[in-house]
């Protein structure tokens, strides 16, 4: 009976440490992971690049390349569809009969090739996408705006209508009009913003959607003299726009005030002694409302604003310049935990972390890219 006994025992005891070598086993073989975030880079062609780029930004910052995912040429400016199942990018061309835009279906690492169709202009160097699948294509040497459709497919329309721009500025870059960017309303998805820098004026109208065309704008509101708009951003929690300009290396605050669109204020994107060539490219805003970024080609700089929670004016913060050259184009990562720059002339993108209580920045990584000159994450905050 004790010999039994003693057996039984033995074998319950050998039984627990078997079970408790598995379960650590288990724990070890099973580690939690963190998964990256990727993002999409447009380009120019002419040198090494061979069209659109795939990228991955890990969770401490360190820049991974994918690979190349699209053959095409110059895509210098992306956007997703919002249910982030279609990349349409512009090629930035002149051909008889204008420039183009080109869909992908995104699948996994891949960009599969749908359609292309005509921009309606020459030089197409940004594209926006309404939630019901309105395309706005801006044509920087013409000084038009088109409209296509994305189809449920995720094909292209043919280009369905043309806003021609008319006027001029008084630099040698405004001796005619130069859409660089257009943009849909915060919460519409018909009317619209058209940033022309050549007449130097915002174009505001709206999409006939009936007849899918344009409307005859509704305002035009002049920037300084000079001043050559370019982007702009909405601010996320108030009625309130930040259009960068390009010529004169400012930002001005407009506000929607009785239903009609003014200037406000004015703050410059570089230093008030510095005195050498520049000229500004980008601008995003926090998605918390308290930051706003504007790049500097020139100056080779990410000026750095915190936001006036009550009236939305600017207050500089300082400037980061570390790794930076000819930064055509930048972006902030979904999370807002880090800031990306495309260094278009020193083929790089540099990564920053973002301190959320100051604004400031902190290089972390870099890494090699052919001409980059757009970045678009695949998740879009």
């Amino acid at each position: 009976m004790k010999i039994l006994c003693s057996f039984i025992l033995c074998t319950v005891l050998l039984s627990c440490k078997s079970e408790k070598k598995m379960k650590q086993k288990t724990v070890e073989t099973n580690p939690k992971t963190t998964k990256d975030q990727t993002f999409y880079v447009g380009t120019y062609t002419q040198k090494e690049s061979k069209g659109i780029y795939k990228y991955s930004l890990s969770d401490t910052g360190v820049l991974k390349k994918i690979g190349l995912v699209a053959s095409t040429e110059n895509p210098s400016f992306l956007a997703l569809s919002h249910d982030q199942k279609s990349l349409i990018a512009v090629n930035e061309i002149a051909e008889e009969n204008g420039g183009f835009v080109s869909s992908y279906a995104i699948k996994n690492d891949r960009l599969i090739f749908m359609n292309k169709a005509l921009s309606g202009g020459d030089n197409p160097c940004f594209v926006g996408i309404s939630k019901n699948g309105n395309v706005l294509v801006a044509n920087y040497s013409s000084g038009t705006v088109g409209l296509l459709k994305l189809e449920e497919g995720g094909t292209l329309s043919e280009l369905l209508a043309i806003q021609q721009h008319t006027g001029k500025g008084i630099t040698e870059r405004q001796e005619a009009p130069h859409a660089h960017s257009v943009w849909f309303e915060k919460n519409s998805e018909q009317k619209i913003i058209a940033v022309d820098l050549g007449s130097n004026e915002l174009w505001f109208s709206e999409i006939d959607t009936s007849a899918n065309s344009f409307l005859p704008a509704t305002q035009k509101l002049a920037m300084a003299a000079g001043a050559g708009p370019r982007h702009l951003a909405f601010h996320p929690n108030e009625n309130n726009m930040y259009v960068l300009n390009e010529l004169d290396n400012t930002i001005t605050l407009v506000k929607k005030i009785k239903g009609m669109y003014a200037n406000t204020s004015t703050i410059s994107t570089v230093p008030h002694d510095f005195s050498g060539f520049s000229k500004s490219a980008d601008i995003h805003v926090s998605k918390d409302g308290k930051f706003l970024y504007a790049s500097n080609r020139g100056h080779d700089s990410l000026a750095i604003f915190s936001i006036h929670p009550n009236d939305g004016s600017l207050q500089l913060v300082g400037f980061e310049r570390t790794k930076i050259k000819t930064p055509r184009n930048f972006s902030l990562s979904p999370d807002n935990k880090f800031l990306l720059v495309a260094n278009q002339d020193a083929d790089t993108i540099i990564a920053f972390s973002r301190d959320s209580n100051t604004g400031l920045l902190r290089f972390v990584s870099e890494i090699q890219a052919p001409t980059p000159v757009c970045i678009l994450f695949t998740a879009q905050s």
